[in-house]
């Protein structure tokens, strides 16, 4: 194996540019792996843990840009090298309105009518720069993880004051005066906007909306952690503020995972003092029916309808479940085929279909519920068990499921050789920032699947819930006449997923 390195020194390409070329350039031919990233020391041991650590690398400075790759041939070495650099020009032409700048307050000063800032950078470097762009009365979207609580607390606090909104740490979902950030899909406008504590989940409101010919005026992301006992909920209180003050907002959809209770019960307080509807989804908290302006969800899906026909002045009309098609491939089950592993790539995605379950069935998470009875990374999965494969401990140095699915992939052929196993769950996400083929990415592996557990004399259920529009770029049509030619039962909604798997568990 020949190992080529190449650093580019002071070159800064943010994260989730790097992580989808890096994923393009695992696919090429002559390539036997490759990693593409900063120089900084996590990154460094993760090239080192793959094998691809050359003594370049271990000089380079958390400035320089690495691109490191294995060949089986030398010789391919250039040829490689211009098709690297044939992806990154493909990739900023994709964003051919970008210009760059070697200091953020160069950006400002010439960028001066630009209103956000978004960070995509190792997180113990944002708090420095995340107080430039505040001070500069820009509001800031962090997509960075690993950012001290402190240093999220401090910035909130300073953007509160200024009325200015910190989104994130790792907030992956924003749509801004319909603009997409991030993770984002492709949906109408209209007048409901949306704060969320929550990516996956946001993104599930918007495209639910979408799907019921209703449109987002904004979506605003916070974080994950900033409905805990810590943060306090500052941003989701200053986005509901925002919203509040929006004439083209005319009902307000609240999204988060299971947030500290004093701080929930902080938040619904607030609202009650408002005037505009308020539909609230705080998944696993035990709220249902309507309070003054709140209307409880129990799921994020069912929040998009009942927030649509809030807008629309239509009863709230619950769309139920078909399990015909499920029911009927269950009939081929053997007696050892008992449970469900469900392999996500958005984690509010595992957290609802977790809480759809646990009511009537045991189930285990690496996300949900107590902390002590957790998945941990690497465990051996046993029983009704849910992964995010999100997670912080399965994307350490690599890219999100969302935009490279191979560790997923991975995992769906290891549950496959377990004879406990039904069916596995699957969740496909379209929009910005997502592998341009998602289910063709997985498609190897599902057939690889079926034709283990065949081989054992067993039908394996897939059932999958594509979250997307058809207005997205990844073809949504085409993308779920893929899972019809691989015989996966298609989910309507993550609601519908949750709801499949619990009448499969009930009829096994």
């Amino acid at each position: 194996m020949f190992i080529h390195a190449l650093i580019k020194p002071n070159t800064y390409i943010d994260s989730m540019m790097l992580m989808a070329l890096s994923t393009k350039v695992n696919d090429l031919p002559l390539v036997e792996k490759a990693m593409i990233g900063m120089g900084t020391a996590m990154n460094k041991q993760v090239i080192g843990d793959v094998g691809l650590m050359t003594e370049e690398i271990e000089n380079a400075d958390k400035n320089d840009l690495i691109i490191v790759f294995a060949l089986k041939d030398a010789n391919d070495a250039d040829t490689v090298l211009t098709q690297i650099e044939e992806l990154r020009t493909a990739q900023s032409q994709g964003t051919s309105t970008t210009k760059n700048y070697n200091s953020l307050n160069k950006a400002i000063s010439s960028e001066p009518e630009s209103n956000l800032v978004l960070f995509s950078i190792p997180g113990e470097y944002v708090y420095q720069e995340a107080l430039t762009a505040l001070n500069h009365n820009k509001h800031v979207m962090i997509f960075s993880d690993n950012v001290p609580l402190q240093d999220e607390i401090s910035l909130k606090k300073l953007a509160q004051e200024k009325s200015l909104l910190v989104m994130g740490p790792d907030c992956g979902t924003a749509i801004i005066n319909q603009i997409g950030l991030c993770f984002a899909n492709e949906v109408s406008k209209g007048n409901i906007g949306v704060v969320a504590a929550s990516g996956t989940g946001s993104q599930e409101v918007s495209v639910q909306i979408d799907a019921l010919n209703a449109g987002i005026s904004q979506l605003i992301g916070v974080g994950g952690r900033d409905l805990s006992e810590d943060v306090g909920g500052i941003m989701m209180l200053q986005g509901i503020k925002m919203l509040h003050a929006d004439p083209k907002t005319q009902i307000i959809t609240l999204i988060s995972k299971p947030p500290a209770k004093s701080i929930q019960d902080k938040i619904i307080q607030y609202v009650q003092t408002l005037q505009k509807p308020f539909v609230v989804c705080f998944i696993g908290a035990d709220m249902q029916g309507q309070e003054g302006n709140i209307t409880f969800a129990r799921s994020t899906t069912e929040a998009a309808q009942i927030a649509v026909a809030l807008s629309t002045q239509t009863p709230y009309v619950p769309i139920k479940t078909d399990a015909t098609e499920l029911l009927q491939s269950a009939k081929s089950l053997q007696s050892s085929q008992k449970y469900i592993r469900g392999l996500f790539a958005g984690g509010t995605v595992c957290d609802e279909v977790f809480y759809a379950l646990k009511e009537n069935n045991t189930v285990t998470s690496n996300v949900a519920g107590p902390v002590e009875s957790r998945n941990q990374f690497g465990e051996k999965l046993t029983g009704n068990a849910l992964i995010d494969f999100g997670d912080d401990a399965y994307t350490q140095g690599k890219p999100h499921p969302m935009i490279d699915p191979s560790f997923r992939s991975a995992a769906i052929v290891e549950q496959a050789k377990d004879p406990s196993v039904a069916a596995i769950l699957l969740d496909i996400e379209l929009g910005f920032g997502a592998h341009d083929d998602p289910v063709g990415a997985m498609e190897v592996s599902i057939q690889e699947a079926q034709k283990i557990a065949k081989a054992d004399g067993r039908n394996i259920i897939f059932i999958a819930y594509i979250l997307g529009t058809h207005k997205d770029f990844q073809n949504k049509t085409t993308q779920l006449q893929k899972l019809e030619s691989l015989n996966v039962i298609n989910a309507n909604s993550v609601a519908d997923l949750g709801a499949l798997a619990r009448q499969l568990l009930a009829s096994i």
